[in-house]
């Protein structure tokens, strides 16, 4: 009866909008809505959640739903907002190198227009084929080419945000040079949807390179302190990689074939310079390594099968094995002592662990494959030697029932009251993604 009611409301509100009853009801990853609402402009969006936050309803935010497994602790919400029909391209000023869009674009088609003219976003999010870009800024997502790309938040120059009473609020600009004030972009970027709803977001642009190559750096035998040696040299000399990854043989293995630590070293810039670094790479190869080289499409199509690595929210599940991932931050070259912590849970608590982290900024990600006993001990055990090196573990994805059962965002930092003040001041009935971020906000 609730249900109807609400559905019956919303279509008085909002007769020409597409709304439905949910159809994903007990979902395993949960985050679903009773109802789901398709709106195709800002002006909707800001009914409904003005609607929402004056009836108390709780409303969440999806695109395509590829994140649908991170965060939150909440079987459905009252509202499931779609922002899959809210896409497109407002502004792309060629000339100046920005591009302002709608939250529910694909990635993989905004990179496609931006391609046209040998532009695109400096990003190599998870999940390219399927991610919207406001999943992405919501969520701060950056790959294995952060090292030379930065992250979402370094590429955001402004944002059109719809506040959880409906407001229509504009933070940064359309221009790379806007310096005034705060930069009120970081608040959102990376606040999982709890502050409010993304309506268009501006960033700016790169030119695509002139030649793309990946060397693959294979250690028969090599140990981890001797990769570590070969890394620092790299990191040290005048070459710039755009990305350094380490895997682990697990990861190696789904990507190549062979069961060895590889070092995923790419290279973006004119074809001189690229040649060059190669063969800086090839002169510090050390013994018992074989050493191979993907030139353009080759090397993009790694990169694509290694974004969809880890298990995503629109995946098809199969099987009684739970599936776990985590990103872990520590600092550069603690990378070495996470991926050789890895080795040691696939020992002790008997599952599989494909791992790989980034040389250079500290970022790894690793996927548990095993019983969920065995996975929740598992994420247990790398959490505490993470805590060690004074890093942190989020658990990206995991099944609701599980996230019920941990803290998947880990210990609440000392500035929490900080954050939790501007979630009470922005959505004081907790209207948007309630539970979805760290420490419940």
């Amino acid at each position: 009866m609730i249900t109807s009611n609400l559905l019956s409301d919303l279509r008085g509100l909002l007769p020409e909008t597409e709304i439905e009853e949910s159809g994903n009801p007990n979902h395993l990853l949960g985050n679903d809505g009773d109802i789901v609402i398709y709106p195709t402009s800002e002006e909707e969006i800001s009914q409904i959640l003005s609607y929402a936050n004056e009836n108390n309803k709780k409303a969440v935010i999806s695109g395509m739903g590829t994140k649908r497994g991170y965060g939150g602790v909440e079987e459905a919400a009252d509202i499931l907002l779609s922002l899959t029909n809210f896409k497109g391209i407002v502004e792309h000023t060629v000339g100046d190198m920005t591009v302002t869009v709608k939250p529910g674009t694909p990635f993989k088609e905004l990179q496609e227009h931006l391609a046209k003219h040998d532009q695109k976003i400096a990003l190599d999010p998870p999940f390219s084929d399927f991610a919207t870009i406001g999943g992405i800024i919501a969520a701060n997502e950056s790959g294995p080419k952060r090292l030379g790309y930065g992250s979402a938040r370094d590429l955001v120059i402004g944002l059109k945000v719809v506040y959880p009473n409906g407001e229509v609020i504009r933070t940064g600009g359309k221009v790379v040079k806007n310096v005034a004030g705060y930069d009120m972009n970081k608040l959102f970027i990376g606040s999982m949807g709890t502050l409010g709803v993304l309506s268009e977001i501006t960033l700016k642009l790169r030119p695509i390179p002139k030649h793309e190559s990946l060397v693959l750096l294979s250690f028969e035998e090599s140990s981890l302190e001797n990769i570590k040696q070969l890394a620092v040299k790299i990191l040290d000399s005048l070459i710039e990689p755009v990305s350094l990854q380490l895997l682990n043989p697990s990861a190696a293995e789904e990507m190549t074939g062979k069961s060895n630590y590889t070092l995923a070293i790419a290279f973006e810039d004119v074809e001189s310079s690229v040649k060059y670094q190669e063969d800086f790479i090839k002169n510090l190869q050390p013994e018992n390594t074989s050493f191979t080289l993907l030139q353009e499409e080759e090397a993009k199509e790694f990169w694509q099968k290694f974004s969809n690595l880890a298990p995503n929210g629109i995946m098809t599940i199969t099987g009684n094995e739970t599936e776990a991932a985590l990103k872990v931050g520590v600092k550069n070259l603690d990378v070495f002592k996470v991926i050789g912590e890895c080795e040691l849970l696939e020992e002790g608590f008997n599952v599989k662990v494909i791992s790989h982290g980034g040389l250079g900024h500290g970022l790894s990600e690793v996927i548990i494959k095993g019983a969920s006993e065995n996975v929740l001990a598992a994420i247990h055990s790398l959490r505490e030697s993470v805590k060690e090196l004074k890093g942190y573990a989020i658990v990206k994805y995991l099944p609701l029932s599980m996230r019920q059962t941990m803290n998947v965002w880990g210990d609440t930092p000392s500035y929490f009251f900080l954050l939790e003040g501007i979630k009470t001041k922005i959505d004081p009935a907790k209207t948007l993604n309630h539970k979805r971020f760290l420490g419940g906000l």
